[in-house]
């Protein structure tokens, strides 16, 4: 599923449940960074080996598996209230990137 098929997904998941309207851009990134504090937490208090270790246990990997989209979620919603196409948004920053480390950035 591309990420536009995934946005309209979501769209229609909270329009059926009339969302829309907690859904300024405000309260969306302030849901972005709770849920991206909650998938920080997994790591809270290990080391370096103890969290590579996580996506070996069943139970730890499909924690990390649902931050992980609980944030792609709110970033789509994000970007979708943005205006903002965040396929092109991505390319256009590696290029960004991309030319900053060629000028030695």
């Amino acid at each position: 599923m591309s990420l536009p098929e995934l946005t309209a997904q979501l769209i229609d998941f909270r329009d059926q449940r009339n969302w829309a309207q907690f859904h300024s851009l405000r309260n969306l990134i302030v849901s972005l960074n709770l849920e991206a504090a909650e998938l920080l937490e997994l790591t809270q208090w290990k080391n370096d080996a103890e969290v590579a270790a996580l996506p070996a246990s069943a139970a730890t990997r499909e924690a990390l598996r649902d931050e992980c989209a609980d944030v792609l979620l709110y970033l789509l919603l994000i970007a979708e209230r943005a205006g903002i196409d965040l396929e092109e948004a991505a390319r256009a920053k590696l290029l960004k990137r991309s030319e900053k480390r060629r000028g030695g950035g």
